[in-house]
């Protein structure tokens, strides 16, 4: 059983890494100890309209709503500030979040979508449902999600990290 998971949790990671534009899985090192669940974090304006949008497009396409969990949306933002401080857009470390949210929360499926300089949710959400793969994470097999909307406060730009989990 242990080796079929890890079979589904390599092939997810690896349909999430080709959803996307990583080109390696470099970068910072996970700063929440495995095991520990982060239950406090405040969503901006960005973040729930982001989030209710995903939702209404999934409910339109005959999919279930997503439900919004903190610890995942906190991953979110660890991201973004990583993007931020190195300049890239990316999904480096992305096995790290994949491992930390499957651990901490159990999850059987994680995926990831990250989008850069979009001045409204609904534009980001329009750029991901225009790509094939951070559509189909869109429209994937999850039941629940989180999300950072981090504004770059040199530049003024917007960092979106959306991640989806099948719990």
């Amino acid at each position: 059983m242990k080796k079929i998971k890890r079979i589904m949790l390599f092939i997810a990671i690896l349909i999430a890494m080709n959803s996307c534009s990583a080109d390696t899985a470099e970068g910072i090192v996970d700063n929440t100890t495995v095991g520990t669940i982060i239950s406090n974090y405040t969503y901006n304006d960005a973040e729930l309209q982001t989030m209710k949008l995903i939702n209404e497009h999934r409910v339109s396409v005959g999919l279930n709503v997503l439900e919004k969990v903190n610890h995942i949306s906190y991953k979110c933002e660890e991201h973004n500030i990583y993007m931020i401080e190195n300049n890239v857009v990316n999904h480096n470390d992305f096995v790290e979040r994949s491992q930390n949210i499957t651990s901490v929360l159990g999850a059987k499926k994680v995926g990831e979508n990250v989008a850069y300089n979009y001045k409204t949710p609904e534009a980001a959400l329009r750029a991901w449902l225009e790509s094939p793969g951070h559509k189909e994470n869109i429209e994937g097999d999850y039941t629940h999600f989180g999300l950072s909307v981090t504004t770059d406060a040199a530049t003024g730009k917007k960092y979106y990290t959306n991640i989806f989990v099948k719990l």
